[in-house]
């Protein structure tokens, strides 16, 4: 293949992505108590629910969403999880088709990947690059992380944030909702976890989460106990909050945390992906190395309570 029929390919394939994407991707525009502030979204439904990044309708109850097409829209907002740094609205009126869902769990690194939102108010805006990275943390607003998150070097502005990242077949596959540096994008990715967070926003408006009340860090196992739990790595308890199910389980800081309800917990990410809805109030087994010893305690989640 000549370098030529090489960068036909390559337009060939972002113009078709661009061509069926953006007709659904839309600007928005929102005012709140803080002032204005604008992003972009993307059609997901067929009965015009829209997603977008929880930071770009924070404060706010209602949006404007405009469309290339020219047509404008009012819509509020259905339900916000600034824990994932996602957000649903709900339009106001008829929208285009909604974009297909990718999986972002079967993304290669330098597998092509476009962006498309309205950076800096420029609506319509479509950028190219590659996957740079797979599995970066994103710290939110509310202190918590976004796991598994996509780096991208297809260029990203403000105004991007809530924008699809698509992968070669149109599929949209991450929420565009960072700059981090020049060359350096990331965004939210479309797998198993926020599809059901997404669902749980249109369907209740929220997203319910357990809690335990641990705090803790990764830490590598001795070669002895990882022979005999089946993990190099655990997570070492650095504080245990008054009152919370942890203490009242007995909990104790220096524990290491090995598995719940046989589940093994690496690091601080893997037990807090496992605090999800089902397990609220749910009597859970919790294994722990305390002291040389293998230790099994049990723990009642409760639900998270967020502002």
């Amino acid at each position: 293949m000549s370098d030529q029929d090489a960068l036909d390919a390559y337009s060939a394939a972002v113009v078709r992505i661009a061509e069926t994407l953006l007709p659904s991707v839309a600007a928005v525009s929102v005012r709140s108590a803080r002032g204005s502030g604008a992003g972009s979204a993307s059609v997901i439904t067929d009965s015009g629910h829209l997603l977008t990044s929880a930071h770009v309708v924070a404060g706010a109850t209602r949006a404007e969403v405009a469309f290339s097409d020219g047509s404008v829209l009012d819509a509020h907002i259905v339900g916000s999880d600034p824990l994932s740094d996602l957000a649903v609205l709900h339009a106001d009126g008829r929208t285009p088709a909604p974009v297909p869902w990718g999986d972002a769990s079967k993304l290669r690194v330098g597998q092509l990947v476009v962006a498309l939102g309205n950076p800096l108010g420029m609506a319509g805006s479509v950028t190219a690059g590659i996957v740079s990275a797979l599995g970066r943390s994103l710290p939110t607003q509310s202190g918590r992380v976004v796991d598994e998150v996509i780096q991208t070097d297809a260029a990203l502005n403000p105004g991007n944030s809530g924008g699809v990242l698509a992968d070669s077949a149109g599929r949209m596959v991450g929420v565009n909702t960072a700059v981090a540096g020049i060359g350096l994008g990331l965004a939210v990715p479309i797998n198993t976890s926020t599809r059901d967070i997404i669902d749980a926003l249109i369907t209740r408006g929220r997203v319910r989460r357990a809690w335990l009340g641990v705090a803790g860090t990764q830490v590598t196992l001795t070669p002895e106990l990882a022979q005999r739990v089946g993990s190099r790595t655990g997570m070492q308890v650095a504080a245990v909050i008054d009152g919370s199910p942890a203490a009242s389980a007995g909990a104790r800081r220096g524990d290491i945390v090995i598995t719940i309800d046989h589940t093994p917990v690496v690091s601080a990410t893997e037990l807090q992906r496992l605090m999800v809805e089902h397990a609220i109030g749910r009597r859970m087994e919790l294994t722990v190395w305390r002291n040389g010893a293998l230790v099994d305690i049990v723990v009642e989640p409760e639900e998270l309570r967020t502002p």
